[in-house]
């Protein structure tokens, strides 16, 4: 493991999102969220902006469902599955659905939706304050002024910040497309404090060529429940709903989501307008 890969720093945010096709095929099965922010699409009317669109796992849906969907992603492999997926839907269906390339924290179109999504994790790639403030601000720029801000992130694991770094944990084979390949999986995981970073090397053993065995970091800030109410608060929003995973149900010691449904706080000025 010493000799492989383990850069924490900016790659760790990109790696995992490199090949769009392995993407896709490691989370097939992951439906329980996407028709939680279908439901929401729906209920806003459109049109809707999807902060980190990915494959278009999420916003293909929600353009199924007939709703306009502005989906934005800084990963290229990432849109050009997503656009491959799209080209093999109907015509009504692709005039729904508009992908761009665009930074999260630097992303300012000339437009304001009734929902801002940022499904599966996204907001866990803001690492400092600075960027989860410029994150934010890009949510409030984009925001209408009755509109909804949903995420999910995942609640903190305890057992996994204490894992040890230089122990394998091993995950069975994993087809991989690069040469259709079974590799044998692993991970490992190591939890800087200070930053509340959680870093998983994803390890990917060829069975036959050790040489074409390769890592793939993917690090994540942790946001403990208490600090993200925080964090939304002196961002100018107030929580509506702070639940569990997608049924509405408490955090508990379980939870593997947590779930957040956001809106901008009134400013002074618009309190003025209303007592008037």
């Amino acid at each position: 493991m010493a000799k492989r890969n383990r850069d924490r720093s900016g790659v760790g945010s990109e790696a995992h999102y490199g090949d769009g096709r392995y993407y896709d095929q490691a989370y097939r099965r992951r439906r329980h969220d996407v028709r939680f922010y279908v439901d929401l699409a729906i209920e806003s009317g459109g049109p809707v902006l999807e902060l980190g669109v990915g494959t278009g796992r999420v916003a293909l849906e929600i353009a199924k469902a007939k709703v306009d969907v502005v989906g934005i992603d800084p990963m290229q492999p990432m849109l050009d599955q997503a656009k491959e997926r799209l080209e093999r839907l109907p015509r009504a269906v692709r005039e729904r659905v508009e992908l761009r390339r665009g930074s999260l924290e630097r992303l300012r179109l000339r437009r304001r939706f009734p929902l801002v999504i940022a499904p599966f994790n996204v907001w866990m790639h803001l690492y400092t304050r600075e960027q989860i403030e410029r994150g934010f601000a890009t949510v409030r720029h984009h925001l209408e002024p009755k509109g909804r801000f949903v995420f999910d992130v995942l609640l903190p694991d305890p057992a996994s910040m204490a894992r040890d770094p230089a122990k394998r944990y091993r995950g069975g084979e994993v087809p991989h497309p690069r040469g259709g390949v079974k590799y044998r999986y692993g991970e490992y995981f190591s939890y800087e404090p200070m930053t509340q970073v959680e870093t998983t090397i994803m390890d990917f053993e060829h069975p036959a060529r050790k040489l074409e065995s390769f890592c793939t970091p993917l690090t994540q800030r942790q946001f403990f429940p208490a600090e993200l109410e925080a964090l939304l608060h002196y961002n100018g929003f107030s929580v509506e709903s702070h639940t569990g995973d997608f049924d509405g149900q408490p955090i508990t010691a379980s939870t593997e989501s947590q779930v957040v449904v956001a809106k901008l706080r009134p400013t002074r000025e618009a309190k003025r307008r209303n007592s008037t």
